[in-house]
């Protein structure tokens, strides 16, 4: 089927030439006015803390995240006072009550019952919360044991090592991010 033109030489025409340039641009006004007047609500993000440099690795990813990741809360061991404090200082204050929209870790033990509480939450429509896991920077050929079980669980597991991806074809590969 040939799209229809009035004949040449009428007034038709001469409008429909007028009329078609502007036409076109209105999708893409009103597509970038969209884009414009769109804004991310705050997110709210809990963050398990292991000892070590789980916290090291752990603080330096959420040091990369905009402000919109708030407010953030922390689960950590007892324990761990030199953790609390690395945790007291980066953020300033006291973490906040656990929210249930994101957990984001990197490989402590502490954080696989917290995955899986939060999966359960979601299987019974509770709250469904996000879980991104990150795997350990030292973790070069083979997960660590709370990958090898979280790879399962999480939303999005995220490998610092092409090699770690070609064996979990679920994960996602950023290179290096820590």
């Amino acid at each position: 089927m040939q799209p229809w033109f009035p004949p040449p030489g009428s007034t038709g025409a001469f409008f429909l030439l007028l009329l078609l340039p502007p036409l076109l641009l209105v999708p893409f006004v009103l597509l970038a006015r969209r884009r414009h007047d769109r804004r991310t609500p705050p997110l709210r993000l809990l963050v398990v803390a292991g000892s070590g440099g789980h916290t090291t690795e752990i603080l330096r990813l959420l040091s990369c995240l905009s402000e919109s990741y708030s407010p953030r809360c922390y689960v950590l061991a007892d324990s761990d006072k030199m953790s609390e404090a690395k945790i007291r200082s980066f953020e300033q204050k006291r973490a906040e009550r656990f929210s249930n929209s994101q957990i984001l870790c990197n490989g402590p033990g502490t954080c696989v019952p917290v995955c899986i509480s939060a999966l359960l939450l979601g299987l019974l429509g509770m709250k469904r919360a996000i879980i991104v896991y990150v795997e350990s920077i030292c973790r070069v050929e083979t997960l660590s044991l709370s990958g090898k079980i979280l790879y399962y669980f999480s939303d999005y597991f995220i490998v610092q090592w092409p090699a770690l991806k070609e064996k979990y074809p679920k994960s996602v590969y950023l290179g290096r991010i820590v």
